[in-house]
């Protein structure tokens, strides 16, 4: 955003600027140094100013139509078209490497993958899911030793903040290489439930080596 009094300082060459075809100065700019100009005296005839109406208003439909291409981006499109692609949904993938660690979450998104023949991110994502447990475990001990030392803001639980940036990585891995748009049914949600409980199992079994995990902190 632009404050109108940043622009009443510019010059009327300089506010020109704002007004010529392909500019990158947001609608609302343009507006500002329309009625700086016109508060100075300049006159415009009735071309020019739907000429500069008219830019102003695309700029808005741009605004809006880069919008609805990220809101397009996150989007998750589960479909009950019978002839779309199983996949595991995104939110289960994301609940799960939440809760339970990105180790279960990296092996569902990475199995999705491998339905789409994208091997190379199926590969890159099982490696990181497992990779990021030592990551995690560094991350969250690092934070608990500032927290010591009174300098953090995440006093509360490093556990769950470290568990959300794993969720976000493993979402941004899904938002890069599944295709937009792209319609999918929901696979059974039977195997994401069978390996969180297993996962769920080794967390408590090995509460030494998932020190990290929030699950944990929990428990004790």
């Amino acid at each position: 955003m632009v404050k109108k009094s940043v622009l009443e300082k510019l010059s009327s060459p300089e506010l020109d600027n704002y007004l010529k075809e392909g500019n990158r100065f947001i609608p609302e700019a343009v507006q500002m140094a329309f009625d700086i100009l016109q508060a100075r005296g300049r006159t415009f005839s009735e071309q020019e100013k739907a000429q500069i109406q008219q830019l102003i208003q695309d700029k808005k439909d741009q605004q809006e139509l880069k919008l609805q291409e990220e809101q397009e981006m996150w989007k998750d499109n589960v479909s009950e078209d019978p002839h779309a692609i199983k996949l595991f949904p995104r939110d289960i993938i994301l609940i799960i490497s939440f809760i339970v660690g990105t180790v279960p979450g990296a092996i569902l998104l990475g199995i999705n993958f491998i339905k789409l023949k994208k091997y190379t991110a199926a590969v890159f994502t099982f490696i990181f899911g497992f990779i990021y447990l030592p990551v995690q475990y560094f991350l969250v001990a690092f934070m608990h030793k500032i927290n010591s030392q009174n300098i953090s803001s995440f006093r509360k639980s490093p556990e769950v903040f470290a568990a959300a940036i794993g969720m976000l990585f493993l979402l941004l891995l899904w938002a890069s290489h599944i295709p937009k748009k792209l319609p999918y049914r929901a696979a059974s949600y039977i195997f994401p439930i069978l390996i969180s409980l297993v996962m769920i199992v080794i967390i408590y079994t090995n509460q030494n080596l998932f020190s990290s995990h929030f699950l944990v902190s929990f428990a004790r």
